[in-house]
């Protein structure tokens, strides 16, 4: 049963017993597994089920939560910050895609059908693992991406060949490095929100995406938010309930 309105729809069609479905409830919420406690009402709260943070876990942890969510009704699992490595030993348990740049894994299929547009712009090339980690969140939560790469302001006319694409959009990960001036730029063009996105990219004075951050933070273009340094997969799931909320 993925959800409860399943549970209780098998309750009225004679299916599933009143002792039966009161078991299910008591058991849904969350798994004990020791090391970790699983939530199972992630997707029911939220829309969206629980997503793993793959960093700082052993690759028999991630095995272990991916197991439980699967089990419990959730149809797949992203899991964020994976390495190679890592992803190389749960492979050996589970079926899952690994997304080498974007330090992704899929455990299951990814959507078929997606849905309106979400764009993902990068100021230069060394961003785009942070870009890409964004991108595959949104399509994985089912949302349709159009990628922007490498059109920094140092070069501006990339940026403004593609007019047509950034104004189509519903929402906009704009991510950079460095000064961070790409996020104000989209955000003087766009009629939708943009989410910024800096990274670590950039020599000294950068202080390791500080001073994109801050750039950011002080953007004098309206509709632009800001998530942490490096953060592609916030910036892609916030940009997912955006164009999901505009669809409707």
């Amino acid at each position: 049963m993925s959800d409860i309105k399943e549970i209780l729809n098998a309750v009225y069609d004679g299916t599933v017993s009143v002792d039966e479905a009161y078991l299910m409830l008591r058991q849904k919420p969350f798994s004990d597994l020791g090391y970790a406690k699983p939530d199972h009402h992630r997707g029911i709260r939220q829309g969206q089920g629980e997503v793993i943070y793959g960093e700082g876990k052993t690759a028999d942890e991630v095995i272990g939560i991916t197991k439980s969510l699967l089990k419990n009704g959730q149809d797949r699992v992203l899991i964020t910050r994976l390495s190679a490595d890592k992803a190389k030993a749960i492979e050996r348990e589970l079926d899952i895609t690994y997304h080498n740049r974007a330090r992704l894994g899929v455990a299951g299929a990814m959507p078929e059908t997606r849905i309106g547009n979400i764009v993902i712009a990068t100021g230069g090339t060394s961003d785009i693992p942070v870009a890409e980690e964004a991108a595959v969140t949104a399509e994985f939560f089912a949302n349709n991406v159009t990628r922007l790469y490498d059109v920094g302001v140092s070069g501006i006319h990339r940026l403004l060949s593609n007019t047509d694409t950034i104004m189509s959009a519903n929402a906009i990960v704009a991510v950079a490095g460095m000064e961070g001036a790409l996020a104000s730029v989209i955000g003087g063009m766009a009629d939708c929100p943009v989410i910024a996105v800096p990274t670590s990219v950039g020599y000294g004075a950068a202080f390791g995406g500080v001073t994109a951050l801050l750039a950011m933070l002080n953007s004098c273009a309206s509709g632009v938010s800001v998530v942490n340094i490096d953060n592609g997969f916030g910036a892609g799931y916030l940009a997912g309930i955006i164009n999901k909320a505009t669809e409707k």
